[in-house]
Formats: C-alpha cells, sequence, structure tokens
C-alpha cells in the first residue's frame, strides 16, 4: 500500500496527492503503484464489483510529487482528454532551483527531443530534429541562501520539460543530478511540485458544475 490523499472527487473524476517515490503506473519492476492502490480504494469504496476503470490522462515523474486526475468513467476520461488536447486545464508547479535567474520572470520556449536511451530530454536548436515545442512561464516567488523558489506554468506537457528547460537555463532544479543538479535528495527526490491544477468537472457539460481548482501547500526549503 503506498501514500495516497484523495483532493477532490466526484462521478467521473478523482483527483489525488502522489507522493515523490510513487510510481504512478506499474511498470515491468512489478512495483506497486498509485494507480493499483486507488483502484483498490474505488472498488472498496464504492462497493465496486469486477475491474474497475481508471483513465490515466497525465503523468508526474516518479521522482515528483504533486496533484494528479484522473477519470473514473470514460466520459470522465474523453472530457478531461479534450481539455488538455485544448489546453483549457491550466497545470501550476512550484520548483526550488539552484542560483538566481536573472530575470524575476520570464517565458522559455525551446525545442525538445526524447534521447529514449538514456530516457533524458535534449535542448536542440534544430526543430526538424524530431524535437517538439517546449513553452513555460516562470516567476521568482523567494530568494533563500543561494536557491529560488519558482512558479511555473506549464503549456505544452513534454517529456521532462521542466527539469531540462531549468537545467538548459543554468538552474536546475535541486536533487534532479540527472539534469545537473548538485544536491542529491533522500530518496532521488526532485523539488519539483505540482501544485494545482484547474479544470472543468465532466458535469460541466451540463452546466450543473463549476470549473475546480485543486490546489495543495507549496514545498518549503528543507535541506
Amino acid at each position: 500500500m503506498v501514500y495516497m490523499k484523495i483532493l477532490y472527487e466526484d462521478n467521473h473524476l478523482v483527483v489525488v496527492y502522489k507522493p515523490a517515490g510513487i510510481l504512478i503506473q506499474g511498470d515491468k519492476s512489478g512495483v506497486r503503484s498509485l494507480m493499483d492502490d486507488l483502484k483498490d480504494y474505488i472498488k472498496e469504496a464504492h462497493s465496486k464489483t469486477g475491474n474497475v476503470f481508471l483513465g490515466l490522462i497525465h503523468r508526474l515523474d516518479r521522482n515528483v510529487d504533486g496533484v494528479v486526475v484522473f477519470a473514473k468513467t470514460s466520459k470522465g476520461a474523453s472530457r478531461l482528454s479534450e481539455q488538455f488536447r485544448l489546453h483549457t486545464i491550466q497545470k501550476v508547479y512550484h520548483a526550488w532551483i539552484e542560483g538566481i535567474p536573472r530575470k524575476n520572470k520570464d517565458t522559455l520556449v525551446n525545442y525538445l527531443y526524447h534521447d529514449e536511451i538514456r530516457n533524458v530530454s535534449k535542448i536542440t536548436e534544430d526543430e526538424k530534429k524530431n524535437a517538439d515545442l517546449a513553452e513555460l512561464s516562470y516567476e521568482i516567488v523567494k530568494n533563500e541562501e543561494g536557491f529560488s523558489l519558482l512558479k511555473i506554468i506549464l503549456k505544452t506537457g513534454r517529456h521532462h520539460q521542466i527539469r531540462a528547460q531549468l537545467s538548459f537555463m543554468g538552474h536546475p532544479i535541486v536533487g534532479d543530478t540527472k539534469y545537473g543538479s548538485k544536491a542529491k535528495l533522500p530518496d532521488q527526490r526532485v523539488m519539483l511540485t505540482a501544485t494545482s491544477l484547474s479544470f472543468d468537472p465532466a458535469t460541466n457539460v451540463d452546466g450543473n458544475a463549476e470549473r475546480k481548482t485543486i490546489s495543495i501547500e507549496i514545498p518549503k526549503k528543507s535541506w
């Protein structure tokens, strides 16, 4: 059983907090995942029989924590997928980075390609090199002892996007040794947290629900 906290739930969706170090979805290692526990929760809490439907709409890296939304029904999955496709879902992250950026706020636009052999994303100037446009905006929340806390609005959702773009800027996320951080934190933790998710519940289609924003506490400097 992994740690799981329900942040919001309706007939179609469930939003949970994923701790760092926990897999969202099971892999060949056989390690128990967040989805395994969430399916067990739904089965027990709602007296479900047979297989439980649970749609994985977006992901967080294993060593990143934060807010994740899942679909409990095919209708919920369809509505959420459409919102991600149209970029009407807003995802907010906070990250502790090494150093202090020159600009208090900025928009980073790069082309990223995924090196599947090393499982890293790299910035390239050649947008034709199987690369995808990656864009995010950040602003500095505070500086503390040579580190900075950033608020990040993700505009595209690429593999390791925030980690790669901040590293390329010269300010890797604390604990992210894969992308150049000098600090190694317990359990390979990376100081990147998905702190807020805003979306329209599936029932909005019928005009019965308001837009939801689910937020958690902003991470504090703990090293």
